[in-house]
């Protein structure tokens, strides 16, 4: 290996070197000019009004898909007349979400109206089959005996 200079090159693991010394002071700019900092030329930035939060607030699309859920299945439970108290209790619970979900979408935690909207309905339509069934069963029973 040659090198242009003599002597023994240093490495960065030298012996002789203190590994605890100080290091050496930064360059002094000439007399008559200021020290030039990066970014120096960019304007501040501006700030920020009371109450900012570094990070926008993420969205809570839950209950609204909740709400869509137990909509379509307590819709499906409540077609099949055998399930009608899967369709009742899923059509309440649809009905609970849905409403606490369009009033995420109102106050704007939440981005899934037509979800929550559909939910709701899915689930009363779920709950009002059951209820038609049972009340033709009855006039049914009634015309009979």
């Amino acid at each position: 290996m040659s090198s242009n200079t003599p002597g023994p090159q240093q490495g960065p693991y030298d012996p002789q070197a203190n590994p605890y010394a100080a290091p050496p002071p930064p360059a002094q700019p000439p007399a008559g000019q200021q020290p030039q900092y990066p970014g120096a030329g960019y304007p501040a930035a501006p700030p920020l009004y009371p109450g900012a939060a570094g990070m926008p607030m993420q969205l809570s699309n839950g209950m609204g898909t909740a709400a869509l859920v137990c909509g379509i299945v307590g819709l499906v439970c409540g077609i099949t007349y055998f399930l009608w108290v899967f369709a009742v209790i899923l059509g309440i619970l649809a009905i609970i979400f849905g409403a606490i979900g369009k009033g995420k979408v109102g106050r704007g935690e939440a981005n899934n109206g037509g979800s929550a909207t559909a939910g709701l309905v899915c689930g009363i339509i779920g709950m009002v089959l059951p209820a038609i069934y049972l009340a033709a069963l009855d006039a049914a029973i009634d015309s009979v005996f």
